[in-house]
């Protein structure tokens, strides 16, 4: 039977000036005081007896025993005084009456291995203190929150934790000589991705100092000219996975963020949480605000001395607009980055499994707009598009789809070429529907397949392959062939 998850927020609660509770004696109550060891005033076991690691604690002060069994009035004297409980006995009926009395009295409980009774749960801990990373499924999957732990033990620093106390000794001298925020937190952000955090990581903290007052005298000459600018950065097809280490970096980084219509929520999620969030995206006959606007948005933001990021799906220079919004910024002397993402035509046919190019029947590869005039035509060079030998990507083609399978077909290509047509291409909902020009705009009618798609055009399709990606099913069970 499947039961509903709970819901938890991960939160960090301080407990350094308060005692806690532990009720039991055994293997699993030995495991909930390593949790609990040097993060609270002092703990309490409440056991009949002790496994010898707790035995230990308590002959060396850090823990008071309180032998026998728990019994509910006694209970109640001591909870209120407790910072949190935890109930590790194989006893449920005591399990539950201590839950019963904490929920009571309001005061946080876990009972091991019983979520129902639990107020909350503990995560898998990477400790390198002060720096601390909870990892938690929600009690879904406590083997794979320790596997993630794993990778997360590999990834960090084994001296982090001293690197982050020579950061917490240098806040007052550095709040004093920059009491703005905004540049106290530039100086961090550069101090972290630079030669300093190294020399701390090292232990060499002469060296971290010399190189973070350097910064903080840089940032004090720009305090009476601040200067933003703007990044554009590729969030690629939709999946976040799919996400340059660039695009992290800056994503996390920046102020203020305007992202598009084909910005997905997951890479959205992957955005620093308190960056103010602008949505600038267009769809087909509604636009939430003018390129132009778009681009005087980006202005008055840096000039005030933001960081923006233009955030666009599938690559910023790939029928993204990017090159116009680069010339705009440098003419007013605003600083561009630009940090490419994989365009929608590679991310797209790589998930449906289909080669843009293939050495046996294209041996180029097209990449157009669909997108139609004022007047509903298109304005594309057709006898290039419909040639046999390459591979046509259209992008923003699927209300004009019609004209254009007709456009191929009148110059050249045969009614049974080849189409296929992605929706959503490397996100959980992808769907790909197969035909040919003959049939592929009824197909898609009759799957009734929304933007954004991205149209490809060629005998590549025929050599569609069956693909593991980061996503469930990319060959989706809704296809037309």
């Amino acid at each position: 039977m499947t039961t509903k998850p709970f819901s938890y927020l991960p939160i960090v609660l301080r407990t350094d000036q308060r005692d806690a509770l532990l009720v039991g004696g055994g293997q699993v109550a030995v495991q909930k005081m390593r949790l609990l060891k040097g993060r609270c005033r002092m703990i309490h076991i409440w056991a009949e007896k002790l496994h010898p690691e707790l035995a230990a604690l308590v002959e060396q002060g850090q823990a008071v025993f309180r032998q026998g069994r728990v019994e509910e009035q006694a209970l109640q004297a001591i909870l209120p005084d407790m910072a949190l409980v935890f109930a590790a006995t194989d006893d449920e009926a005591i399990n539950e009456m201590v839950a019963r009395q904490a929920h009571a009295l309001r005061v946080p409980v876990c009972v091991v291995d019983a979520p129902a009774l639990s107020s909350f749960i503990t995560p898998a801990l990477v400790d390198r203190s002060p720096v601390q990373v909870a990892i938690t499924t929600g009690g879904a999957s406590p083997v794979l929150a320790r596997r993630v732990r794993q990778m997360v033990e590999a990834m960090l620093p084994a001296r982090m934790g001293e690197a982050a106390r020579f950061m917490q000794k240098q806040r007052g001298w550095l709040k004093d000589r920059l009491p703005g925020m905004k540049q106290r937190q530039r100086v961090w952000e550069s101090f972290v991705d630079g030669s300093a955090y190294e020399a701390a990581l090292a232990g060499d903290e002469d060296r971290a100092r010399s190189q973070l007052e350097q910064l903080v005298e840089a940032a004090e000459g720009e305090a009476d000219r601040p200067q933003g600018e703007v990044w554009l950065v590729g969030a690629g097809p939709g999946n976040p996975d799919w996400l340059t280490l660039a695009a992290l970096r800056l994503m996390q980084n920046a102020d203020s963020v305007l992202y598009d219509n084909l910005v997905a929520p997951e890479v959205l999620d992957r955005v620093r949480r308190d960056a103010e969030r602008v949505y600038v995206g267009k769809k087909r006959s509604h636009h939430t605000l003018p390129q132009s606007d778009i681009e005087a948005e980006m202005l008055r933001r840096a000039r005030r001395g933001e960081r923006v990021l233009r955030l666009k799906g599938g690559d910023p220079f790939v029928f993204g607009r990017g090159g116009e919004e680069m010339e705009t910024l440098l003419a007013a002397n605003v600083p561009v980055r630009v940090v490419p993402g994989i365009t929608a035509a590679n991310g797209c046919a790589a998930a449906a499994g289909i080669p843009l190019t293939h050495r046996d029947c294209a041996q180029s590869c097209v990449v157009v707009t669909g997108h139609a005039r004022a007047d509903g035509t298109l304005n594309l060079h057709w006898p290039s598009l419909a040639r046999k030998g390459q591979t046509v990507v259209i992008y923003m083609g699927l209300s004009s789809m019609a004209e254009l399978c007709q456009q191929m077909r009148a110059h050249g290509l045969p009614e049974d070429w080849p189409v296929a047509v992605v929706h959503k291409g490397s996100c959980t909902d992808q769907r790909c529907v197969t035909g040919t020009l003959g049939t592929i705009a009824e197909d898609v009618r009759r799957e009734g397949l929304q933007s954004p798609v991205l149209i490809i055009v060629g005998e590549v399709v025929h050599h569609r392959g069956e693909v593991v990606q980061a996503v469930p099913d990319c060959s989706t069970p809704k296809e037309s062939a």
